[in-house]
């Protein structure tokens, strides 16, 4: 399971690359483009790296959690395993686009968290510095994304927050390739993952792994 998870979270965020560009790809094309005084490849290195830090430290955390309930409770492990299953049929749904499942997370996100942290953007503003480059993708990898607190379902299996770190790492690791592109090729790998076979060859993955970990988890509870 250790190995398709951190497969899984690549794949999750290779997927949602097209959902990154619509949701932050402006904000990092920008800072490229619009920065004068630093190297735009290394703007966008660095953003990015910003923002695969905040993954990997909210993997850590909710791993964390995970464990500490997993203590305190036999049957929490067990639980964990049907929500994830039940959550990546959600995800690979949502990939397939025959559901909206994950736009209450994100809503949820908005109010509990976002609304806060997005008034420290006038202590960065201008981004003139790298060190400000990084701390910028810092304060935007926390935006609100369903495809990000879906992939945080996985660290709460974690066995430990390094892994849990990982995961996230893996899955930022998936979003790169878009975010670094600017302009039209961006807009080109967009197209292509938003083809429908494309969609629905991947959206089937994410629901087959679901389905795995549900017959893991009914195998358990039968014996």
């Amino acid at each position: 399971m250790t190995e398709i998870s951190l497969f899984g979270a690549f794949i999750m965020g290779l997927v949602g690359s097209g959902h990154c560009i619509v949701m932050c790809g402006g904000i990092a094309s920008s800072l490229q483009m619009a920065n004068t005084t630093l190297k735009p490849i290394t703007v966008g290195l660095l953003y990015n790296l910003g923002r695969a830090s905040s993954y990997m430290i909210a993997g850590a955390l909710v791993a964390s959690l995970g464990n500490a309930f997993a203590k305190q409770n036999t049957g929490f492990a067990l639980s964990l395993k049907i929500f994830s299953g039940v959550f990546m049929i959600l995800v690979g749904l949502y990939v397939m686009r025959l559901a909206s499942s994950l736009k209450w997370l994100e809503k949820a996100g908005k109010t509990v968290l976002w609304q806060h942290l997005v008034k420290l953007n006038k202590h960065l503003l201008p981004i003139n510095t790298y060190p400000k480059t990084w701390l910028y993708g810092m304060l935007w990898g926390w935006l609100p994304c369903g495809l990000v607190y879906s992939a945080l379902t996985w660290t709460l299996q974690a066995p430990t927050p390094w892994y849990g770190s990982a995961i996230m790492l893996s899955f930022a690791l998936g979003t790169l390739p878009s975010m670094l592109l600017v302009g039209q090729s961006a807009q080109q790998l967009s197209r292509f993952l938003n083809l429908t076979l494309i969609r629905w060859a991947l959206g089937s993955i994410f629901i087959w792994y679901g389905i795995y970990l549900l017959i893991i988890a009914s195998d358990r509870l039968v014996h």
